[in-house]
């Protein structure tokens, strides 16, 4: 299939060719109709993508906050390779769309194969897409022009501002800004029995948005206006779509209100709330959440859990309802919105259009429409530009299944600049995630079926970057197979898990290798080899400040992610075992107690070895972010190193020295020179033992 998706760097959109993803539970596939170019949203996302880096740094004054404090921890050249490696990820474009269900996944109900839905959140400019059961809403027979269910995210957004405003029938409110959200707003509220007034700086009025009045916001006799309009009194409620580094629709907005009214932003201005009119009069002031409760919630948007009714009237997914039942009942109208509508394959003139409009075109709503192509459906997707065969027999070929965050910014960079591995296939469930790895890295292929990887015999090693529970699956079927395989860590979450993994691995003749990638780094062999840890017991002190994630993240979900300490407290543990040499004798975990930090990613590993030596991990997400995220401290025979953050090294001893680097470097380079060291049979692989055996301890120690 076809998608669309925005290069950050230079704000230039493209079709990408990508296979089509594959249903999931709760979730539904589509194929689209129709889908809608937001003038506003994304020529905002084009517009940044265009500006070059002083431009962006301007207008995006957190992120650069985040990079100077990664460059005070990791080193400017570490953070200069993320951010650059950021810019280059390809992003996805759309939101909002109609189609036809031809796929309907395990726990919805409702929906059929063949129904005609509204789409939204999940619903990119895609040939083809998956979509949460929560995010989808039939399209009644009434609205006999389908194409007007492809705007329901904005009716959704209007909906939630008009929710939030707490608007009740018969009351006057300002619209400011009359573009598509604007007359959608308008209209919804006309519908709802109100007086609407529109607000702009140019005159944008339509014949079927039914205004009160229009009041060009520029104008000095604004404020009067509205007081002649409503005897006196001010607007009781204002809804401010336009979209504006200004803070003039603010500054409007008090002057024009009554007292005790309410202003809710659904678009984006500037936000400097003057506190006398607030005061005197006072105002409240909101912001609406996009589509509506629900909207940002995993376990709402992707897992397909529903807020009762009784407690929720409006959700994400009813406030999409809603905008329907008042298109199929007659009460709004919004085909006159439609101005434009272009093939889907000619989709980069409607983004010319809507950012340079070189021919001058007034347009509201563009439409994008999706012709008939039976080859969307192909599992398999070759890329032209690669070589089919192997490209050198000494590479490595690689088949990847996922492709992550860390596959794209990390793994496939550093593999590709190595020179050692050919990227042969490359696996996904769904066109997002494969179509931005395979845009910067192009595989041979790519499909959305990861058996035909373990089936394809060029392919010499399978790389597995997923959600952690289905990292034993992968393993295990690769492994019997008779494919080498690397893994992100954790290899699994339970103890059975890691039986059957042993097992598959002791009768594959595939070699097995986890990404425990700290062994390998530079400093961490300069410990090793000058102080003898594998000789002489030490004490090793390893504080990692991991930073806080949510709750609500994949990682911190027992089922998908295991816990912080299962998928990354590993790490530390492989590293101290590395140092010493030795076998572990136990393991123990304790965990802090403390309300404000519910999860389990505040712990106390301690690590008693073989060999006498005993390690203490700290692992926490309490601490500061411009304190270094990983120090090691190894005190053994009358001296002591001092690991930061993989970027220096303070040796003490009879004198103190200090080594750095240049820029972070965990291993994972050299990681990936000794897994093709170890496959062309010039390394044994020693390391996946002592993997498997912590592993076991850690887990048992977990109840799992």
């Amino acid at each position: 299939m076809k998608q669309l998706f925005l290069s950050v760097n230079d704000g230039s959109v493209h079709l990408v060719q990508t296979p089509a993803p594959v249903v999931k539970d709760h979730t539904v596939i589509v194929e689209t109709l129709y889908s809608v170019v937001s003038a506003g949203t994304e020529r905002s996302l084009t517009s940044f993508g265009g500006k070059n880096l002083v431009q962006k740094a301007l207008e995006r004054p957190d992120q650069v906050k985040k990079v100077t404090e990664k460059i005070s921890t990791d080193g400017i050249l570490s953070t200069v390779e993320a951010a650059f490696g950021r810019l280059k990820d390809p992003m996805p474009m759309g939101y909002t769309a109609v189609g036809k269900v031809k796929e309907v996944g395990c726990g919805v109900l409702g929906i059929s194969v063949g129904d005609i839905v509204a789409e939204v959140g999940q619903a990119y400019h895609a040939e083809v897409n998956r979509v949460g059961k929560n995010l989808v809403v039939p399209v009644p027979k009434e609205i006999g022009d389908i194409r007007q269910a492809a705007f329901s995210a904005l009716g959704g957004i209007a909906l939630e501002g008009i929710h939030q405003a707490e608007v009740i029938p018969g009351e006057t409110v300002a619209v400011i800004g009359l573009g598509l959200l604007g007359h959608i707003t308008a209209r919804i509220l006309y519908a709802y029995g109100c007086d609407v007034i529109g607000f702009d700086v140019a005159d944008k009025t339509l014949p079927d948005t039914k205004l009160k009045a229009f009041i060009n916001s520029t104008a000095d006799t604004a404020v009067e206006t509205v007081k002649s309009l409503t005897n006196g009194r001010g607007v009781d409620k204002v809804i401010i779509n336009a979209s504006t580094d200004s803070n003039a629709p603010i500054d409007l907005s008090e002057e024009i209100t009554r007292d005790r009214g309410t202003i809710c932003m659904i678009g984006v201005t500037r936000m400097n709330l003057d506190r006398r009119p607030f005061y005197q009069k006072e105002l409240s002031f909101k912001i609406a959440r996009s589509y509506g409760p629900g909207r940002y919630d995993s376990s709402y948007e992707e897992e397909g859990f529903d807020y009762p009714v009784g407690y929720v009237r409006f959700t994400e997914g009813r406030n999409v309802e809603e905008f329907l039942r008042l298109l199929a009942t007659g009460r709004l109208m919004i085909a006159d919105l439609i101005t434009h509508v272009v093939e889907f394959n000619d989709a980069p003139k409607a983004y010319e259009m809507i950012t340079k409009n070189p021919g001058h075109e007034k347009y509201i709503g563009v439409l994008l429409k999706y012709k008939e192509n039976q080859t969307k459906w192909e599992p398999v997707v070759t890329n032209a530009g690669t070589v089919k065969a192997k490209v050198a027999h000494d590479k490595i070929n690689i088949g990847l299944i996922g492709a992550g965050l860390f596959a794209r910014t990390t793994m496939l960079p550093i593999m590709k600049g190595l020179g050692l591995y050919y990227f042969k296939g490359m696996a996904t469930t769904g066109g997002i995630a494969s179509a931005q790895a395979n845009e910067v890295f192009p595989f041979a292929y790519t499909t959305n079926n990861y058996k035909i990887l373990l089936e394809d015999a060029a392919i010499d090693l399978i790389v597995v970057s997923t959600q952690h529970n289905s990292h034993a699956r992968f393993i295990i079927e690769a492994l019997r197979a008779g494919k080498n395989v690397y893994v992100e860590k954790p290899l699994c979450l339970t103890s059975d898990e890691l039986d059957q993994i042993e097992t598959a691995y002791k009768g594959s003749r595939g070699e097995l290798f986890v990404g425990l990638n700290r062994r390998h780094a530079p400093l961490i062999q300069v410990i090793k080899k000058e102080l003898q840890t594998d000789k002489i017991p030490a004490v090793y002190d390893y504080i990692c400040n991991a930073g806080y994630i949510p709750p609500d993240h994949w990682t911190q979900d027992e089922q998908k992610g295991g816990g912080r300490i299962l998928g990354e407290a590993v790490h530390f543990i492989d590293t101290v075992q590395y140092l010493d040499g030795s076998r572990i004798e136990g393991l123990k975990v304790d965990f802090i107690s403390n309300p404000a930090y519910p999860s389990k990613d505040n712990a106390v590993l301690t690590v008693a070895f073989q060999s006498g030596g005993i390690a203490n991990i700290i692992y926490t997400s309490m601490g500061s972010k411009k304190y270094p995220k990983e120090q090691l401290r190894v005190i053994s025979n009358g001296a002591v190193y001092e690991m930061d953050n993989y970027v220096n090294l303070r040796k003490y001893g009879s004198s103190k020295k200090t080594e750095g680097k240049l820029k972070q470097d965990k291993g994972i380079s050299s990681e990936y020179r000794y897994m093709y060291d170890v496959l062309k049979g010039k390394k044994q692989n020693g390391g996946i033992i002592q993997a498997i055996e912590a592993m076991r301890l850690l887990l048992k120690e977990m109840g799992k």
